[in-house]
């Protein structure tokens, strides 16, 4: 049950920047190198881990990492433009032994006739992030990417990129592997490919063995209040309501319940706020259709699939870019409610805090949960490279204050420059304003 207030969100606006304290010195540190919005950032964060510095090409993706992790710097540019030096010199580390560094490179050919798979230039990302590994020699790196890596002639990709690693003086640790988020308390079957390498002077990693208990769907999202009942949704991504949460994953992601595994940061966060949370209009047809689909099947018209309650999400993804037509990604119909999920609860499946917060558009925000590693699964990943490292990870006693919100609505002309950067590095989309659209 909830309770709605006054919509007022004067009296629980978030502090402003600038008050955030420093990372602790003697943490371990990393790079992310293909941030995104944060998820392998907020995964090896939890793990104990501070994020020196992010690489993220999309500005509007870089200014989401900002605000979620005001302590690292945010380095909006292609991989293919930096080097080693220049990463830390913008991180401000100087010449401290980097302890790891991670990234899911996006692979976008595997044509192998003729040369080898890392020299097409469809896939020079992978080659760019081998090249960053060589020059920032950190003790560990993380590769994580699509499972279908591992089968038919793509198989040679990998072969070539361990052969890269070890020819760079890194062990892999094989066989690399598959693993599935459902496995590691994340709400949602997502299979994804990890290979971790030490430093040949390194104790080698292990990969995480899954958990015992899995995590359903109403565990996840079944406390939130239905955003449907706040007109202010219909054109403001956020609101300010009292609600009950009751399952121990979701009153863990509010920050209302301590979690043992969790060394990140708190953050200055009020309860109260719904945010993400902008609503998605259907005709009385959509709804119709969507009440009438059985849990665990796909509506025939839409083709959106109904999640069960008592099972896993089926997997996010990130829609099309603008190149493509810039189509939102099928989003999945709630279990309980006519409607398809919004990005917040799209946000509690892939095991996000209540505390991190997405670009105020649909299309941004559910772009950036779909194209991100869930954070408990890249905290599991993350944990062993702390295992292997030997060390006792602390969790921080001052919580962090998150970065400025008028981060979150830029548009990418915006966006690109507070970064400094060109607005045409990446492809752009028309809508950059929240409001519900209609189905």
């Amino acid at each position: 049950m909830f309770w709605p207030q006054d919509e007022s969100l004067q009296d629980i606006s978030p502090p402003q920047p600038g008050s955030y304290v420093q990372p602790v010195e003697d943490r371990p540190i990393g790079i992310d190198l293909f941030a995104g919005a944060g998820g392998l950032s907020l995964g090896f964060e939890q793990a104990g881990f501070d994020i020196a510095a992010c690489v993220e090409i999309d500005p509007i993706h870089c200014a989401t990492h900002e605000y979620n992790f005001p302590y690292s710097a945010s380095i909006c540019a292609s991989v293919t433009d930096l080097t080693g030096s220049e990463i830390r010199r913008r991180a401000g580390i100087g010449k401290r032994d980097i302890d790891v560094v991670f990234g899911g490179a996006p692979c976008q050919g595997f044509s192998m006739i003729g040369k080898r798979a890392l020299d097409d230039p469809r896939n020079q990302l992978v080659s760019h992030y081998v090249r960053l590994v060589t020059e920032l020699r950190p003790k560990y790196c993380v590769f994580e990417n699509v499972k279908g890596l591992t089968v038919g002639k793509h198989v040679q990709f990998l072969k070539e990129l361990i052969s890269s690693l070890e020819a760079a003086g890194y062990r892999v640790a094989l066989p690399y592997r598959v693993l599935n988020a459902a496995d590691y308390g994340v709400p949602q079957n997502r299979h994804r490919l990890f290979l971790l390498a030490a430093r040949r002077d390194q104790t080698p990693p292990g990969y995480p063995a899954p958990n015992a208990k899995k995590t359903n769907v109403a565990e996840a999202i079944s406390d939130l209040p239905d955003a449907d009942q706040f007109d202010r949704l219909l054109h403001c991504d956020a609101t300010s309501v009292d609600w009950e949460t009751h399952s121990e994953y979701a009153r863990r992601l509010r920050g209302l319940a301590d979690d043992p595994a969790n060394f990140g940061y708190a953050r200055e966060f009020d309860a109260r706020l719904l945010t993400s949370s902008l609503r998605t209009l259907h005709t009385q047809d959509s709804k119709k259709r969507f009440l009438e689909t059985p849990a665990g099947e796909t509506e025939p018209v839409s083709r959106f699939f109904k999640l069960a309650s008592d099972g896993q999400c089926n997997t996010l993804r990130a829609g099309t870019d603008s190149a493509r037509g810039a189509f939102t990604s099928p989003r999945p119909i709630h279990p309980e409610l006519p409607r398809v999920i919004t990005v917040r609860e799209a946000a509690r499946l892939h095991s996000y805090p209540d505390w991190f917060r997405f670009h105020v558009t649909k299309w941004h925000g559910f772009r950036q949960i779909g194209n991100s590693v869930p954070p408990l699964l890249a905290r599991a990943v993350a944990s062993e490279i702390i295992r292997a490292l030997g060390l006792c990870p602390e969790k921080p006693t001052k919580p962090l204050t998150s970065g400025n919100p008028s981060l979150l609505s830029f548009t990418m002309k915006q966006a690109a420059a507070h970064f400094g950067v060109s607005p045409s590095v990446v492809g752009q989309r028309t809508r950059t304003t929240p409001e519900a659209d209609n189905d």
